[in-house]
């Protein structure tokens, strides 16, 4: 099953959201270095996450949680 999350930088405090089949996986390969969107901004954590039953509705749903960024609804989801 699909997932689609949002991490935040312990570094910076920015936020990345990503989908992907493991959250737990996807979080080590974060926190590794080795995205490398978000390797200079290490170490993450999940701070978000949703469960879809297939990749189709979890790209929707991941391209809606990015154009909320920063907005009104995207600090309601954080918060």
């Amino acid at each position: 099953m699909p997932y689609v999350y949002i991490l935040r930088s312990m570094k910076d405090n920015g936020y990345y959201i990503g989908i992907c089949k493991d959250i737990v996986k996807r979080l080590e390969k974060h926190n590794k270095g080795g995205v490398r969107s978000t390797k200079n901004r290490k170490p993450f954590k999940v701070i978000y996450s949703e469960e879809f039953d297939n990749y189709s509705l979890a790209r929707i749903r991941e391209k809606e949680l990015k154009s909320y960024k920063g907005g009104n609804k995207f600090r309601s989801l954080i918060s």
